[in-house]
């Protein structure tokens, strides 16, 4: 009986309030969140990165990958601002799990052994993180970790300890001083000899995942491999 009752439920739910992909606006199906395969597939032009570039990268990172092309005022830019400001945490979840099975469909990650492996959302400074309510950086590795075999490491093991600015419009330089010193390892015997997948929305000049790196190399991690959904 309560059976029937959850699925009458549910059914009037879908017929009330359907789920429309945030691009698009047309029906999802009932594993689809906020994109549909057809945006996923076809919205987006693939990032120059494409696979494992390893172009200007510090010694440690074995390489970088970013799905898809930032395209400023476009519809990849208007979905990370959805989940960044309006708290849509699905869509982190929805582009983390593009991310992870296109990794997987293209083996990019098979030289990174599932035990020894550990997802690191790019941390938020607890204040922003308080301000915001959360950090997409997570979700993202969440569902970056639901179509991979990597566990994300526990909240606390990385921390910002530097409440920066925003970065935009900053120059190289003044990104790099921005964001001097802004990380630190609390707990090295999680990182140390661990590979580490450092997972995050965007790469633009790189600076805060290589401030991260940097950390994490101090940390005596293993292999690092830097994932973002886009590339600037």
């Amino acid at each position: 009986m309560e059976q029937v009752i959850n699925y009458i439920r549910s059914s009037i739910s879908e017929l009330m309030f359907p789920k429309v992909c945030a691009i698009c606006g047309f029906s999802l199906s009932k594993r689809q969140n906020f994109i549909c395969n057809d945006c996923s597939q076809n919205r987006f032009e693939r990032a120059v990165s494409g696979r494992a570039d390893k172009i200007n990268l510090p010694e440690s990172v074995a390489g970088r990958f970013a799905l898809w092309q930032f395209d400023k005022g476009g519809y990849l830019q208007d979905l990370l601002h959805k989940l960044k400001y309006h708290r849509l945490t699905g869509v982190g979840e929805d582009l983390g799990a593009i991310l992870g099975n296109t990794i997987k469909n293209e083996q990019i990650l098979n030289s990174f052994n599932a035990n020894e492996t550990k997802i690191l959302p790019v941390p938020l400074h607890r204040k922003k993180r308080k301000l915001r309510g959360f950090n997409q950086a997570f979700f993202i590795a969440k569902g970056f970790s639901s179509k991979m075999e990597y566990d994300i490491l526990k909240k606390g093991v990385v921390e910002r300890v530097k409440n920066t600015k925003t970065q935009t419009g900053f120059t190289l330089n003044k990104r790099r001083e921005n964001i001097a010193n802004a990380f630190r390892v609390a707990q090295e015997k999680e990182i140390s000899g661990k590979n580490i997948i450092i997972i995050d929305d965007v790469f633009t000049t790189g600076a805060t995942a290589f401030e991260l790196v940097t950390e994490l190399e101090r940390a005596k991690a293993g292999k690092i491999f830097i994932v973002t959904v886009a590339q600037a």
